[in-house]
């Protein structure tokens, strides 16, 4: 196990933001670059997916240049990735399925982990694994909020984090359903203006979707007062 931050902290943090910007970019210069706009825009926790070349240096990047972001590293398909990532300070680690070697590795990382899961067999082969509080419901957009909702009945004590398909109208549905956050990629972070460098779309979309979250939230105090 590595020194890191706090994984129960970090999840707490997650939850609270409950928008976490998955960013995949084609070179990391573009990556910094829409990175710089999310947070311009509001998103204080961004995953930095290892699909995005020089992933590592993104993620060192935005722990030195930008602390009071909860930044962390998805799409991690190795042990070398998670140690990487866990050298170059990621707060959490996001995979997108169980492989035990990789799983092992998060867990004694020390960070908050999440791994990706469809089926109820996949959610049960994960919820095994007591060091990884969040399965990751990937793709989100295949069943929605209410194959989210169907699987939390017989889950109920677990986190989910839907990926794939979030979008800012979608937003109060998957908390309504149950969701503890959810991960945001295309519809927040789109690739034409990731490689075109259009913070300000960028910037437009992450209003938007943080806009959705306070609504959604507000919605359910009301209806809860």
């Amino acid at each position: 196990m590595t020194d890191g931050p706090d994984a129960a902290t970090v999840l707490k943090a997650l939850e609270r933001d409950y928008v976490v910007a998955v960013l995949r970019a084609p070179d990391a210069e573009r990556a910094r670059t829409a990175i710089a706009a999310l947070i311009t825009g509001g998103v204080t926790a961004v995953e930095v997916a290892y699909t995005t070349p020089e992933a590592t240096d993104v993620i060192d990047w935005v722990r030195t240049e930008h602390p009071e972001i909860v930044v962390g590293a998805g799409t991690v398909r190795t042990q070398q990735q998670v140690q990487d990532a866990a050298a170059a300070g990621a707060a959490f680690l996001v995979s997108p399925g169980l492989d035990a070697a990789v799983a092992g590795a998060m867990i004694d990382s020390g960070r908050m982990c999440a791994v990706g899961a469809l089926s109820p067999t996949e959610v049960m082969a994960v919820a095994a694994y007591s060091g990884i509080p969040v399965v990751k419901l990937f793709p989100g957009s295949l069943g929605g909020p209410a194959y989210l909702r169907a699987l939390r009945g017989p889950f109920p004590e677990l986190r989910f984090m839907p990926t794939g398909g979030v979008a800012p109208e979608s937003i109060r549905s998957w908390m309504e359903a149950g969701a503890a956050a959810v991960g945001a990629g295309g519809e927040l972070c789109p690739s034409s203006a990731i490689a075109t460098g259009d913070s300000a779309e960028i910037q437009r979309r992450a209003r938007l979707f943080l806009t959705a979250v306070r609504s959604a939230r507000d919605s359910r105090t009301t209806s809860h007062s």
